[in-house]
């Protein structure tokens, strides 16, 4: 499970770190920084598909995600006595994103590269400056067993002796995809493994023209798509290899007297609901947008192959009010199997999580456009040195 997210330099998340709970919940007014720690979560798992430079170029290159403000305020402009004037930074460009949890944590460094010489078309890449793993939940000087520095990468073996396991490791390439042989050290394959496997869904498509609404070949699929594509197939995964029962009980929770089933045609799979009161049973083309995307996100929670942590953003997104009981119910099922943290401004679906007692509430507010948890302890938190 992990204990601590930390982020640095991203955004408005100018030196953000929050413990977590098997469920978290992260609400807070438009524009006081969720979007961005989703953000900062996927690109953290893009560390481990070896793509966070790419990520970041997606978003407009590193300048344009950094903190834009002050390294740090004075006393005098917290109080609002003086205004910020200028931009003031105290050390280098840097990004920094990390996660702890109870085995083990690990952190990124991401800043400017050094110009080449010749010139190059690629010299305004973000380049890799630090990355760190250690155990436990808080870097120390004693508990690191990986650590790269520019393009060096040390491992400390079962002796605790250091040794060199890379000189030259390019800017854009992280320790943990181009180091990660097992002879380097069992722990960088395995923390690669697990950021890969972190799940993420902010896109389920429920418009006309949504693949989910129309037939699908049918392959075993116990993880759905990002934007739900092989429901189809996804549910009756869990029938065949999954739990049937919470799948129906799901299904009648918010839909009373229902159930939803896949039709077989040749191999092509429709998704059918039968509604009470009804004399035959609809057809994905014909649900409602918020039918649909509870079906998705049952088919999320419901994986027969549970990832170790898994993101929703808005999953409310669409659904009637009276959708959002059934769905605390569903996110606290799943919290049984996966740790999930749940980015919401929907108070109605707060409060049900609230009422479950299990959740953990992470308010965010905006001051002087930096997000805070002001409800929340300023964990510990070390970041690697360059």
């Amino acid at each position: 499970m992990l204990q601590k997210i930390a982020v640095s330099g991203y955004r408005s998340l100018r030196d953000f770190r929050v413990a977590l709970g098997q469920v978290t919940v992260v609400t807070g007014a438009n524009g006081s920084g969720k979007s961005s720690l989703y953000r900062a979560l996927r690109l953290l798992s893009d560390v481990g598909q070896g793509r966070i430079i790419g990520s970041l170029a997606a978003e407009g290159g590193l300048r344009s995600t950094l903190w834009a403000g002050p390294a740090t305020f004075a006393a005098s402009v917290k109080r609002g006595e003086h205004a910020v004037e200028g931009l003031v930074r105290s050390g280098p460009v840097s990004l920094k994103l990390g996660f702890s949890g109870d085995d083990y944590g690990y952190a990124i460094d991401l800043g400017m590269p050094i110009p080449s010489s010749p010139a190059s078309q690629f010299d305004l890449d973000p380049a890799i400056k630090a990355e760190c793993l250690w155990t436990g939940e808080t870097l120390g000087s004693s508990n690191v067993f990986a650590a790269r520095a520019g393009g060096g990468v040390r491992i400390r073996d079962a002796s605790g002796q250091w040794r060199q396991a890379m000189h030259s490791l390019a800017a854009f390439d992280s320790m943990l995809t181009h180091a990660g042989d097992p002879r380097d050290g069992l722990e960088l394959l395995l923390t690669r493994e697990r950021l890969r496997q972190w799940r993420f869904y902010d896109h389920l498509r429920t418009d006309r023209e949504a693949p989910s609404r129309r037939a699908q070949v049918g392959t075993y699929t116990p993880v759905l798509d990002s934007d739900g594509r092989d429901l189809a197939a996804a549910l009756q995964t869990i029938r065949e290899i999954g739990d049937e029962r919470a799948l129906d009980e799901a299904v009648a929770d918010a839909f009373p007297n229902s159930r939803v089933d896949i039709h077989n045609v040749e191999g092509w799979f429709h998704v059918t609901m039968k509604q009470h009161g009804l004399l035959r049973a609809l057809g994905a083309a014909e649900l409602s947008d918020g039918t649909l995307r509870y079906l998705m996100l049952v088919a999320a929670l419901l994986t027969p192959r549970p990832p170790e942590l898994m993101v929703l953003n808005e999953p409310e997104t669409s659904l009637h009010p009276d959708l959002l009981a059934p769905l605390a119910r569903l996110v606290t099922r799943a919290s049984k199997a996966s740790q999930i943290i749940l980015v919401t401004h929907a108070q109605a679906l707060v409060a049900q999580l609230s009422k479950a007692g299990s959740a953990k509430m992470l308010r965010l507010e905006k001051t002087l456009s930096e997000t805070l948890a002001p409800e929340e302890e300023h964990v510990a938190w070390n970041w690697p040195k360059r």
